[in-house]
């Protein structure tokens, strides 16, 4: 599945679309693909001299492999006028440095649903290697014009 059909599932759009496909999904799992060119926004600021991909970036490419998951999957998606959001991240580990040029492979998996929540654990990888890993969790929030209270009973009282 390429761009069109990612489109199609999330809302993200350039310069923050993060995935360039989906290489393998089931029920409870999907692998994603991304490779940095090297001209991203935010390589004009993180070193300059030595370009590396945040880290942030990295867990923004889990949490948009995690909502493709989520929107995919008629068992567990959201309502047509919700879309999937990160609410927490956990135990973030960050293992090695990406450059421009490489191509990383985001494999999330979800762990467990609960009143409109989801909780998974992704894993970034290249060449087969571990980058990054950490532990995730989505919630439902209203579309423009939609039903705000599902993010605000998954996030909790304020």
């Amino acid at each position: 599945m390429t761009s069109p059909s990612i489109t199609e599932l999330i809302p993200h759009r350039g310069p923050m679309l993060l995935i360039d496909a989906i290489t393998e999904r089931s029920v409870s799992e999907i692998v994603c693909r991304r490779r940095f060119r090297g001209d991203e926004f935010f390589f004009d600021g993180h070193y300059p001299d030595f370009p590396i991909v945040p880290g942030v970036i990295l867990c923004e490419c889990a949490a948009q492999a995690a909502a493709l998951l989520i929107a995919g999957s008629a068992s567990v998606s959201p309502p047509a006028s919700q879309v999937p959001v990160l609410t927490r991240m956990n135990n973030v580990r960050l293992k090695r440095m990406i450059r421009p040029g490489e191509e990383i492979s985001i494999s999330v998996r979800l762990n467990e649903t609960v009143s409109g929540a989801w909780f998974l654990s992704a894993t970034v990888r290249v060449d087969g290697k571990l980058a990054a890993s950490l532990d995730l969790a989505c919630a439902s929030a209203a579309k423009p014009g939609g039903d705000a209270s599902a993010i605000e009973r998954a996030s909790g009282p304020s």
